[in-house]
């Protein structure tokens, strides 16, 4: 499913809540689901009329205040919201800059997918679909799925490349743990892109009872704008916590990884309005914005790494999570209106600041947002001004990635 295989909706299809015109930067996105040039919804026509219904409840369910209460209640008491921001003075000493991270690796699961997976279960409930299907590459946002399938009670089924589940064994057993079935995809490069493939055609073959929980910033419309409203929390908290530490005042840079970019989504939410510089990095391997084109794959528009004839490359990361030859349209959208930077980092500098952070300051990182720091310690004291006060949104810990690392620097 990387082609146009059906039509965008007109521009009255679901323009419920549209304001028309430009849309505003993060706000919602236009009625045929763009931002900018970016996005929209390629999909089967068996997928049209799934994709309308869960933008209509999707819609429906954000502008009732019962929805928020319930889902605000159950990420608080549940998976442990507010998440704090941690001051890292040794790291910063060493740095000669103002280190903050914002500490979604201490949610329930041990990443953001809680937020946006809960959200959707509770949708998918909603609806009255009692059975979840998820994609996964690092094994985080399936653990969450898996996770909120047993807290609500549904059935869950999880899409996993093959070369991932036997690099993240210990995430695929706490999937099973959880009662869900994990299905290893050998199609194509094995990871990540070809998981997203199969569960899309999963959805087509069971859309009446099944929910397609998408776990990033990616896919037809509505889940880009869907994902990053659940994703939201970690911005607006991160804001006001980092001027509750700086004395009012917003942070000079605000850094997140980006894969299909729902970390980086939500963070950059809470900032996009302020002076701070907005930077997401990806893998040096599987840079779509950095070295791709323009195309559509697994339903949307945005920067893919393609060859000459509209083929998708295969991505390359240390980091399954990362391991994506795409990234979200709105990415896509705020590199190609200025308001943020994208860059990279290779699995040596990341495999270095995942020690770093961990000798530092005894927080050990998941391989996803070790990408972000590495990128922070390559331009502290030259492109980041000594002095300067960064956040970096630690997305996840690295529990899953020990053995991996283990391996790695043995």
């Amino acid at each position: 499913m990387s082609g146009p295989a059906g039509e965008e909706p007109s521009a009255a299809a679901g323009a419920a809540g549209a304001t028309g015109g430009e849309p505003s930067v993060m706000g919602e996105p236009s009625a045929a689901g763009r931002f900018g040039d970016f996005g929209g919804r390629f999909v089967p026509e068996s997928l049209v009329l799934a994709c309308e219904e869960l933008e209509e409840a999707f819609r429906s369910a954000w502008a009732d205040p019962e929805f928020h209460r319930e889902l605000d209640d159950i990420l608080r008491d549940y998976a442990g919201r507010p998440t704090p921001v941690t001051e890292c003075p040794r790291l910063s000493e060493r740095l000669g800059i103002r280190i903050l991270l914002k500490r979604e690796d201490l949610t329930h699961t041990g990443s953001h997918k809680i937020n946006n997976v809960m959200g959707q279960a509770l949708l998918a409930r909603r609806m009255g679909k009692g059975r979840l299907i998820a994609e996964t590459g690092a094994g985080q946002h399936g653990v969450a799925t898996a996770t909120a399938a047993a807290y609500f009670g549904m059935e869950c089924v999880v899409y996993m490349g093959a070369v991932d589940t036997e690099r993240q064994e210990l995430n695929v057993f706490r999937m099973e743990l959880l009662g869900a079935e994990v299905i290893p995809v050998h199609s194509g490069s094995r990871t990540l892109k070809d998981a997203v493939n199969e569960a899309l055609r999963a959805w087509v073959a069971r859309v009446g009872d099944s929910h397609y929980c998408l776990g990033s910033v990616m896919g037809p419309h509505p889940y880009p704008w869907m994902v990053r409203e659940l994703q939201r929390v970690v911005g607006t908290e991160a804001r006001a916590q980092c001027r509750a530490i700086l004395g009012g005042a917003d942070p000079d840079w605000v850094v997140a990884c980006v894969g299909g970019g729902s970390n980086a989504a939500g963070t950059f939410s809470g900032f996009v309005d302020t002076d701070a510089i907005l930077v997401g990095v990806e893998a040096a391997g599987g840079a779509a914005m950095s070295h791709g084109v323009p195309g559509v794959v697994h339903g949307m528009m945005s920067y893919l790494l393609q060859d000459e004839v509209g083929q998708i490359n295969e991505a390359h990361s240390i980091s399954a999570g990362l391991d994506y030859p795409g990234l979200g349209p709105e990415h896509a959208h705020l590199s190609a209106i200025g308001r943020a930077r994208y860059a990279t980092a290779d699995d040596e500098e990341v495999l270095r600041a995942f020690k770093l952070l961990s000798e530092t300051e005894g927080i050990i990182p998941a391989l996803e947002p070790a990408h972000a720091l590495a990128w922070v310690v390559r331009h502290a004291g030259n492109e980041i001004p000594l002095g300067s006060t960064v956040m970096i949104t630690m997305s996840g810990r690295g529990d899953k990635d020990v053995a991996q690392v283990r391996e790695l620097l043995t």
